[in-house]
C-alpha cells in the first residue's frame, strides 16, 4: 500500500481556489484524497487557497462546499468545521508567510526583485527577437534589477523610495532534483530548466508556491495528492522544503482527465460542444448571469457520478465496475492510480447512472419521482409512484426520463404510422375486441391474473404473442416498447384499461382512414 515510510499520521488536503465552479477534475482530486484518508484512517482537509484576490469570485467557496457535500465527501476539517490546524482560508493565514519569506531571504535561498512588468516584457521581447526565449533564472538574474545584481547603495535608494518589489526563489543553476512520486515512481528534473519563481508578490501576499508549502507543513500534511499539471512545480516545492529544513510530504500526481477523443485535457468547451456536463452543480456566473449545466441538474445520482470519477484514473485490478463510496474506500490506494491520461466517456457516465438508479431501493426514489410528476401536474400517491418505478426503472437512464412517458398518466392521441402499417392488420380490431371481453372477466385485475388470461386467450385463439400484445400496447401507450403490459394494465385498473383500449382503437381507425 502507498503508506509513508514513517509512522506519520495520514493527513491529506484538497486546496481549490475560489475562482469559479469546481471542475470534475477537481472533484476527482478531492475524491482520491478523501478515499486515501478513509482507507488509512486519516483526515481529509478542505483548505481554500484565496490569496489571489484578483481572481476571487463571490460564491465560489460556497459552491465548492456544496459540491463536495452533494458528492458525499465532506471534509473532516475545513472552513465550515474547523479543527486545530486552522484557519482554513489562506487569506486568514497571512501572519504565517512573512516570517517564512524573511527566513528564505536571510538564508540566501530567495532575493528581492524590483523589475517592473514592462522591464521584464522588454527583456522577453528582446530575447525572442534573437531567437532565444527569456526566463528569469540563474543565467539572467544578474542582468535584472534585484538584490543580487544591484549595489547596497542602489538597494538603499529603492527602499527609501518605497519601491515595490517581489521576492523570488533563488533556483540553483543546474542541479538534478529527484523525488519519489507515489504514482510515477522516481522523478528527476534539472533546475536548469526552471525559473526563479515569485514567492511573494508586490502586494505582500504569497504566491501559491510559498503558501501551499508553508500551509502543508503547518497543517502536518502527510501526502500531497494533486493533478498532473502541478508536476513541473514539484522540484521547487522540494527545494523549499529543503531550504526550510522541513520533511516533505509524499507527493502523488494524478493523471489528467482527457477529452472523449483522448486528445487534450477535458474542458468546459468540450462539454458545451459534446452536450455533456463537466461540473458537479449548476453555476450561475455572478458577472454575466449565464448558467452552465451540471451533473446534479442533468439528473445524475451522486453515487453514479462518483463511481464514474473513481474509475477515471484508477483501476481496482478486478472486473468490478460498480462501487459505493464505502466499497471504494476499502480498496482504494495510490498504487493502482494510472500514470497516463484517463479518457472521459460520456456514454459510460450515463451507464453508471443507469446501473446505480436500478440498484437504488425504490422507496428511496419515490419522493423525488413523486415531486417530478407533481411538476408535470400529475398527482400520483407514493404507492402509485412506487408502482411506476417498479415498471420503469429497467427502461430509463435518469429519473427525469419518466417525464417523456406521458402515456403513464395520459391516453395517447397519436400513434406510430410505420408500426401501424406493419402490425395493425384487418383482423386486429376484432381480436382486440375479443381480448377486451376476456379482460373484463379478470378478477382480481392484477398483473398475474391478467397475464394468465392473456396467454389463455392466445392459446385458445391460436394467435402469436406479438400478433396481439403489440397492438394492445400501441392502443394503450402509443409506443412500440415499454414495461410489462400486464403490469401497466393492472396499474391503470380494469375500467381505465378497457376505456383506453376502446379509445385507442377508434383513434387508430380514424388515423388509418386518413392516411
Amino acid at each position: 500500500m502507498s503508506q509513508p515510510a514513517s509512522d506519520r499520521p495520514i493527513r491529506v488536503r484538497f486546496a481549490p481556489s475560489p475562482t469559479g465552479p469546481l471542475h470534475m477534475g477537481g472533484v476527482r482530486t478531492a475524491f482520491y484524497n478523501w478515499l486515501f484518508a478513509r482507507r488509512h484512517g486519516g483526515t481529509f482537509i478542505l483548505r481554500i487557497e484565496d490569496t489571489d484576490r484578483t481572481r476571487f469570485v463571490e460564491g465560489a467557496e460556497a459552491y465548492i462546499e456544496e459540491a463536495l457535500a452533494w458528492c458525499g465527501i465532506s471534509p473532516d476539517e475545513g472552513p465550515s468545521n474547523p479543527g486545530s490546524y486552522g484557519p482554513y482560508r489562506q487569506s486568514e493565514r497571512g501572519s504565517l508567510y512573512a516570517p517564512m519569506v524573511q527566513l528564505l531571504l536571510d538564508s540566501g535561498h530567495a532575493y528581492r526583485a524590483w523589475d517592473t512588468p514592462e522591464e521584464i516584457q522588454a527583456k522577453r521581447d528582446a530575447a525572442e527577437s534573437s531567437g532565444t526565449p527569456f526566463q528569469y533564472d540563474a543565467s539572467s538574474r544578474s542582468t535584472m534589477r534585484n538584490s543580487m545584481s544591484l549595489s547596497t547603495d542602489e538597494i538603499a535608494i529603492l527602499d527609501a523610495e518605497g519601491a515595490p518589489y517581489v521576492v523570488r526563489f533563488k533556483m540553483p543553476a543546474s542541479e538534478p532534483v529527484t523525488f519519489t512520486d507515489a504514482i510515477r515512481g522516481a522523478v528527476t528534473i534539472d533546475t536548469g530548466v526552471l525559473d526563479d519563481k515569485v514567492l511573494m508578490k508586490a502586494d505582500g501576499l504569497p504566491t501559491y508556491h510559498l503558501a501551499n508549502v508553508v500551509d502543508d507543513h503547518e497543517m502536518d500534511i502527510s501526502h500531497v495528492i494533486r493533478g498532473e499539471e502541478w508536476l513541473p512545480s514539484a522540484p521547487l516545492h522540494q527545494l523549499l522544503y529543503r531550504a526550510f529544513d522541513w520533511t516533505p510530504p509524499t507527493f502523488a500526481h494524478l493523471p489528467l482527465i482527457l477529452k472523449p477523443t483522448g486528445n487534450g485535457k477535458l474542458s468546459k468547451r468540450d462539454g458545451d460542444k459534446g452536450g455533456f456536463p463537466v461540473f458537479p452543480l449548476r453555476w450561475t456566473d455572478p458577472a454575466t448571469g449565464s448558467e452552465i449545466s451540471a451533473y446534479r441538474e442533468s439528473g445524475y445520482l451522486p453515487e453514479a457520478f462518483m463511481n464514474m470519477l473513481l474509475l477515471l484514473g484508477w483501476n481496482p485490478g478486478t472486473e468490478q465496475e460498480l462501487f459505493s463510496l464505502d466499497e471504494a474506500a476499502k480498496v482504494f490506494d495510490l498504487d493502482r492510480v494510472i500514470k497516463s491520461g484517463a479518457r472521459f466517456n460520456p456514454d459510460k457516465a450515463k451507464w453508471f447512472n443507469e446501473q446505480h438508479l436500478r440498484s437504488t431501493p425504490v422507496a428511496d426514489l419515490v419522493p423525488t419521482a413523486q415531486a417530478l410528476f407533481a411538476g408535470e401536474g400529475v398527482g400520483y400517491t407514493a404507492d402509485q409512484t412506487a408502482t411506476v418505478l417498479d415498471m420503469m426503472l429497467e427502461r430509463i437512464v435518469f429519473l427525469g426520463d419518466l417525464k417523456a412517458a406521458t402515456w403513464l398518466h395520459t391516453a395517447p392521441t397519436a400513434f406510430p404510422e410505420k408500426m401501424l402499417k406493419k402490425r395493425w392488420k384487418d383482423d386486429t380490431d376484432g381480436i382486440l375486441n375479443e381480448l377486451a371481453a376476456e379482460l373484463r372477466a379478470v378478477d382480481p385485475f392484477e398483473t398475474d391474473p391478467i397475464e394468465t388470461a392473456f396467454k389463455a386467450f392466445l392459446e385458445r385463439k391460436e394467435l402469436g404473442f406479438g400478433q396481439v400484445l403489440l397492438p394492445f400496447r400501441i392502443a394503450l401507450t402509443g409506443e412500440g416498447g415499454g414495461p410489462s403490459m400486464f403490469a401497466f394494465a393492472a396499474f391503470l385498473g380494469k375500467e381505465a384499461t378497457l376505456d383506453r383500449l376502446d379509445q385507442g382503437m377508434n383513434l387508430i381507425a380514424q388515423q388509418r382512414a386518413e392516411a
